[in-house]
């Protein structure tokens, strides 16, 4: 057991390194969602955007647990903080997994995502009428599909990999 402890007081390359990776991947996905999404014209449903939250709680803790590393500071730190995107991850993961699921309609989504109604092309007038009915895409339907796996389905794939990487950098002697 105080081995398992004593990897807490120490960080290295490796922690260094997982920190540094791991940050820079979880910018990496959030933006390609947020990408896609303005520049692409790929609309969110709700379960879309939940899945973005550990990463938007993730992103700063990492990136200060990779700042830590670099400037040497207490090692638990760097550790801890991979550990909370291990967690975020894996948050991320599991829910992308359950979207996916909704999508192959394995199962049921939640009622609130089944509307998927648009917003009318009408005139100037009605433009706040339009936007207070607009309703974002059903949760059922996938907003695009790459090699057969929905955005959902790239989310559990990028999530995941990143999670073995923060794992590897919080439990790695250094």
């Amino acid at each position: 057991m105080s081995e398992n402890i004593g990897i807490w007081n120490s960080a290295g390359p490796v922690q260094t390194r997982m920190a540094g990776v791991v940050t820079l991947g979880m910018v990496a996905v959030v933006g390609s969602a947020l990408a896609f999404e303005h520049l692409g014209g790929y609309a969110p449903c709700a379960l879309c955007l939940e899945q973005r939250n550990p990463y938007y709680w993730g992103i700063p803790i990492i990136a200060f647990g990779a700042l830590s590393a670099l400037l040497k500071w207490n090692p638990c730190i760097v550790r801890a903080a991979l550990l909370i995107a291990f967690l975020c991850l894996v948050t991320t993961a599991l829910m992308g997994a359950y979207h996916a699921g909704v999508e192959w309609e394995f199962w049921a989504g939640p009622e609130s995502c089944s509307a998927g109604l648009s917003a009318g092309a009408g005139d100037a007038g009605s433009l706040l009428d339009d936007l207070a009915n607009a309703r974002p895409p059903s949760c059922t339907d996938a907003a695009g599909r790459f090699l057969g796996i929905s955005f959902a389905g790239w989310n559990v794939i990028a999530a995941a990999g990143l999670a073995l990487l923060a794992f590897r950098g919080a439990f790695h002697r250094a």
